[in-house]
């Protein structure tokens, strides 16, 4: 009688089992693509990971190196997971998009980039809104609202100010803020970008300082330099150029580990730009897609981001350490002003510090 018993209970269980299996993957399966990335329930991650090893993978788009880094940890995490990642500048990775929505035949599922081409994807209708609970740690200025949910969330940050050659000038002597720039002592020794980095500080500093400020900047006898941050900080470490206020902290951080005499130094306001990742409409594998987003703007996920020499606009990771004053250009206005706005500060690039040459 016992046994009977036994192999009842033990039967039942099993049922219970394989019942509440069978429920969360029709609870899975009858969400649709919208419900699910606005799904908020308590089993939320639970049918996510159901849901990602039916996928077995997804797709990313992203214009930073180091998530070649990050992908393989989210793998290790979620070892039924592969990660197609595919990895270009920002206006690449937004023409890429952009392409395969064009031909009907969307690939990606996750996009990672700069602000304007999120705010293009964005603009075409291509995101779907969704829901993380990680959301509440990030500023509410870098998190785009749907209806019902966000378009994109950020993920990284990476600022744009002074790096400078050490043993060219002492970091005691070293500019502290962006008026010590028209000190006479800098004529000469100063280089900047031509890239749209180089341009956004030039709006920033309008921005903060005035047109007055800008004009007493250009005679200071700056090099423009046509090459990305990353480039000129070799110019800086090698000592052909003395010093640039257009160089992001993470080009520093980069050069000193391999020996460099650069130090970086934040004159407020410091430029941030800001790079986001969101899900696309028509993501073939939405759940893997969804848990990546959670991995990715967890605490866990942004201390591997801080790993790669960027930081964290998470409220309670990297902002903890980085106190200085930010300006975020790109969030700051609509997509059309800013559209508007670059072209006026690039043409002030050009008429003050490149045609004076």
């Amino acid at each position: 009688m016992d046994r009977l018993i036994i192999a009842v209970l033990v039967a039942a269980n099993a049922a219970l089992c394989l019942f509440s299996s069978s429920a969360g993957f029709a609870a899975s399966a009858a969400l649709s693509g919208s419900q699910l990335a606005l799904y908020q329930g308590a089993d939320r991650e639970r049918i996510l990971i159901e849901g990602a090893k039916r996928e077995g993978r997804f797709t990313l788009y992203t214009s930073h190196t180091w998530f070649r880094t990050f992908v393989k940890e989210f793998e290790k995490k979620y070892p039924f997971i592969t990660v197609s990642e595919w990895r270009n500048d920002s206006k690449n990775v937004l023409r890429k998009v952009m392409e395969e929505a064009k031909s009907g035949r969307i690939l990606v599922d996750v996009v990672e980039t700069t602000a304007e081409g999120m705010r293009i994807i964005q603009r075409e209708g291509l995101f779907e809104e969704f829901y993380s609970p990680q959301a509440q740690h990030y500023p509410d200025e870098l998190k785009p609202r749907g209806k019902n949910g966000f378009f994109y969330l950020p993920d990284r940050e990476t600022y744009n100010s002074l790096g400078f050659n050490t043993k060219l000038i002492p970091p005691a002597n070293a500019p502290a803020s962006l008026k010590d720039l028209v000190d006479p002592n800098w004529k000469g020794k100063m280089a900047i970008t031509s890239t749209s980095t180089g341009v956004r500080w030039i709006g920033n500093v309008l921005e903060t300082l005035g047109r007055e400020y800008l004009d007493k900047l250009a005679e200071q006898e700056i090099s423009v330099q046509d090459m990305a941050p990353a480039a000129l900080i070799n110019l800086i470490g090698s000592g052909e150029i003395p010093m640039s206020p257009t160089i992001f902290d993470a080009n520093v951080t980069i050069a000193k580990r391999k020996g460099a005499p650069v130090e970086w130094r934040p004159l407020e306001p410091v430029v941030a730009t800001v790079g986001s990742a969101g899900v696309l409409t028509k993501a073939s594998n939405p759940h893997a897609a969804l848990l990546f987003l959670d991995f990715l703007l967890s605490r866990e996920g942004q201390r591997l981001i801080m790993k790669g020499g960027l930081w964290s606009p998470r409220n309670d990771v990297g902002t903890v350490e980085q106190k200085f004053k930010k300006t975020y250009l790109d969030e700051k206005y609509s997509l059309e002003e800013l559209e508007v706005k670059f072209r006026q500060w690039e043409n002030l690039l050009r008429q003050l510090f490149i045609r004076k040459r």
